[in-house]
């Protein structure tokens, strides 16, 4: 059975394209929302009612049968529904349409948005030496897409820090060039984000660069954004055409895991 390391950037479950708990191709791929990893949906799901059964009440986390990452839902179908362990989890007010938006692209692939928003001009025309006054808010609604959590003020003061100081620091070393200003960006952003975002860290480093290149307010940006990828502005959501319909394929036993993968 392939299996990868927690903070790999890909999502998947290993090399093959199997899922590790029925050992056959994966049927509506759905991810562990910390951990990424992949599995089949209604695997997951059987895995999930099986932790469940072995608790008093409906626990509000999962560990992966993977890595043992503690894990509150499982993402799955073209539309990235979510499905909550514990479902009082996603009903909570602070998250809005705009939270699932966001957590949404985390799931695909952004494709040529670094051409819709210049950002090799960004770097060449030194723009990053600017303050971006939305900066703080959209760290903030990222961070709590990300987490699923209201409070994470303190998180995005550390990284609005960290962005500033390289904004702040405006004489240009001998051999400076933008792409090395790029660069240092880009690992100082991610040496201030990885102890938080882990395996989520590179990618947050790119949403956060398209941003900034973007030089647009939140609300102007998310509409670049999402017509870019073809989705419905109004309602923050893909098409329902892209749901995929659901079947069940049976589902082996579990007994490849020992008792303790459970607890």
């Amino acid at each position: 059975m392939d299996s990868h390391g927690q903070g790999d950037n890909d999502g998947s479950s290993g090399s093959s394209n199997t899922c590790p708990i029925c050992i056959g191709p994966f049927h509506i791929d759905s991810y562990l929302d910390k951990c990424f990893h992949k599995f089949c949906r209604n695997c997951i799901l059987r895995w999930s009612e099986v932790v469940a059964g072995r608790h008093s009440k409906p626990p509000s986390s999962v560990k992966c049968p993977l890595c043992k990452t503690e894990n509150t839902s499982i993402i799955h179908g073209t539309s990235f529904q979510k499905h909550y362990f514990n479902q009082d989890v996603g009903s909570s007010a602070f998250f809005s349409d705009a939270h699932k938006y966001r957590l949404q692209c985390y799931y695909i692939e952004p494709g040529t948005l670094t051409d819709t928003f210049s950002v090799s001009l960004y770097w060449k025309s030194n723009k990053y030496v600017q303050k971006n006054r939305f900066l703080f808010n959209w760290l903030r609604r990222e961070l709590q897409a990300l987490f699923q959590k209201e409070d994470v003020d303190i998180i995005a003061h550390h990284l609005h820090g960290s962005i500033d100081s390289l904004g702040s620091s405006k004489t240009k070393a001998p051999g400076d060039s933008p792409g090395t200003k790029q660069e240092e960006f880009k690992a100082l952003v991610s040496q201030a984000a990885e102890p938080f975002l882990r395996g989520r860290t590179s990618r947050f480093v790119e949403e956060l660069e398209l941003f900034l290149a973007s030089g647009l307010t939140i609300e102007a940006y998310d509409k670049v954004y999402i017509q870019h990828l073809g989705w419905k502005y109004d309602e923050l959501t893909p098409d329902d055409d892209d749901v995929i319909p659901e079947s069940t394929p049976v589902v082996p036993s579990l007994s490849l895991f020992n008792d303790d993968d459970f607890e």
